[in-house]
């Protein structure tokens, strides 16, 4: 897979890409990420980028020209890529979307910068804006290098196991279950006897039943889109009772 990234800093782009599953994705050539800078594109002394914005307020708004420009070049590397832009009012990023993104062969990926970029250049030059959440930062380099790091792991040949991208959250509507590593008992907390049992289907079971009940105290919002089957059901009760114990408990010996 390519993908273009059109930003005011490559250096940072680019050093970023170095480490763990990016590096790894990038040296098997599983991966391809180059950069575009709108600032090459500027035609001034000073090579300005941004200017003070119609209406007054403060902050500055990256030109609409630049940006054109640099998506003409990234264009000439990556001619039938989507073209996203990373912006607070996007569409929310989403492990469904990062899949589809994943399924094309080329991707832009702009970066803006201030209070955002010239409106007009969103309506001719990009085909959907997105989000990595309710915030405010400086810059869509971060949230450019989230969409790559989330959509390279879904690329054959980057994960060592391949599983690993199957069984994370959001992959089938549900947070992650807990995981527990070595030593068994650690500053006195053991790890769940089931675990460690070897019984393959009473560890699915658990999981299952962590995934849900994890998503139920955490992101109602995903349970209420998931349609749960009669097992799900049942395991969420026994979830939801099993945290209820101790309140009950602690309510009677308080009595």
């Amino acid at each position: 897979m390519r993908i273009v990234v059109v930003t005011l800093f490559p250096e940072f782009v680019a050093h970023a890409l170095q480490f763990g599953v990016l590096g790894r994705a990038l040296e098997r050539g599983v991966l391809a990420v180059e950069t575009v800078n709108p600032r090459q594109f500027a035609t001034d002394v000073h090579k300005t980028v941004d200017d003070r914005p119609y209406g007054g307020g403060p902050g500055m708004v990256l030109k609409a020209e630049p940006l054109r420009l640099a998506m003409a070049e990234a264009a000439r590397h990556v001619p039938q890529a989507r073209r996203v832009y990373l912006a607070a009012d996007g569409a929310p990023l989403t492990q469904r979307k990062v899949a589809a993104f994943a399924g094309l062969n080329e991707l832009v990926l702009v970066a803006g910068r201030y209070e955002g970029v010239d409106e007009r250049f969103v309506g001719q030059c990009i085909d959907e804006s997105v989000s990595v959440g309710d915030v405010v930062l400086s810059g869509g380099e971060l949230p450019a290098l989230m969409v790559i790091d989330a959509v390279a792991r879904l690329l054959p040949g980057t994960l060592g196991d391949a599983e690993s991208a199957v069984q994370e959250s959001f992959t089938d509507g549900l947070l992650d279950w807990p995981h527990y590593t070595r030593p068994e008992v650690w500053q006195g907390e053991a790890v769940p006897a089931v675990l460690s049992g070897g019984n393959h289907a009473a560890i699915a079971r658990w999981r299952l039943k962590q995934a849900l009940g994890r998503t139920w105290q955490r992101r109602p919002d995903l349970l209420a889109q998931r349609n749960l089957t009669g097992e799900e059901r049942k395991l969420l009760a026994e979830y939801q009772a099993e945290q209820d114990a101790p309140r009950r408990e602690q309510g009677q010996n308080s009595d």
